[in-house]
């Protein structure tokens, strides 16, 4: 019997590592790759340069780059005059839900890759969330995850009258940060184009002190493979 081919993709791209390999193994899959960043108003947008020049280099059919004003709703470090916290230790990180989580982000996200999925009628969503090496966000979690793909499956007119079935990909959930960096190396990913820092200076060095950073340190050193970021002074790795 042949095979049939993957079909279209769309792919969630942030910038950072997750996402950037969460895209080179959709490719490696062989999908047709839509990808999809927003423009939220986020402190660190420097991750959407980084964004889209991964996307160029994967060559995607189409990027698309949505405007989001969630600074308008506020409520997250990310996107309200709030501080950043620095140098939380590696064990507390999932304990909490820090205050660089940004309400319902996911949902907001995968509800805009699931209208544009339907349009494109493309059966499969990709998202880099992860629950190993994380910040604890709820909206990382498998059992998001799953439960939102069935409301995805139940709310559009493509899976309730065409017969579509909507698939939400998390190639990356139960694997540890050095596990997807050693994943992306193999499929030839250049990391220093990714961004990960949260709060990042004016020339989008990272600061080598927030959750983010500090998980990026993790993943390299665990990987045993050098760390391409370029800190600020005070962040760089000893």
């Amino acid at each position: 019997m042949e095979r049939t081919k993957p079909g279209i993709a769309v792919v969630l791209v942030s910038g950072g590592i997750d996402s950037a390999t969460c895209l080179a193994l959709a490719r490696e899959q062989g999908y047709m790759l839509y990808a999809l960043s927003f423009d939220y108003h986020q402190r660190h947008r420097v991750e959407l340069d980084a964004a889209r020049i991964i996307a160029g280099l994967f060559g995607v059919q189409e990027h698309l780059v949505l405007d989001l004003p969630l600074d308008r709703i506020g409520g997250s470090a990310l996107t309200a005059a709030l501080e950043v916290p620095k140098d939380v230790p590696l064990e507390e990180m999932a304990k909490r839900i820090p205050i660089t989580y940004v309400p319902a982000r996911n949902t907001i996200f995968l509800s805009f890759a699931v209208a544009w999925a339907e349009v494109l009628r493309a059966e499969n969503i990709f998202i880099g969330v992860n629950a190993l090496d994380y910040s604890g966000y709820p909206d990382c979690r498998p059992a998001y995850i799953e439960a939102f793909e069935k409301l995805a499956n139940l709310g559009t007119r493509e899976t309730v009258e065409e017969g579509m079935a909507i698939r939400i990909h998390t190639p990356l959930i139960r694997m540890t940060k050095a596990e997807i960096i050693r994943e992306g190396l193999r499929l030839g990913l250049d990391y220093s184009l990714t961004r990960s820092c949260y709060d990042p200076d004016s020339v989008g060095r990272a600061c080598g002190h927030c959750d983010s950073c500090a998980l990026r340190k993790k993943g390299f050193e665990e990987a045993g493979e050098p760390d391409p970021t370029i800190y600020q002074r005070s962040g760089a790795p000893t």
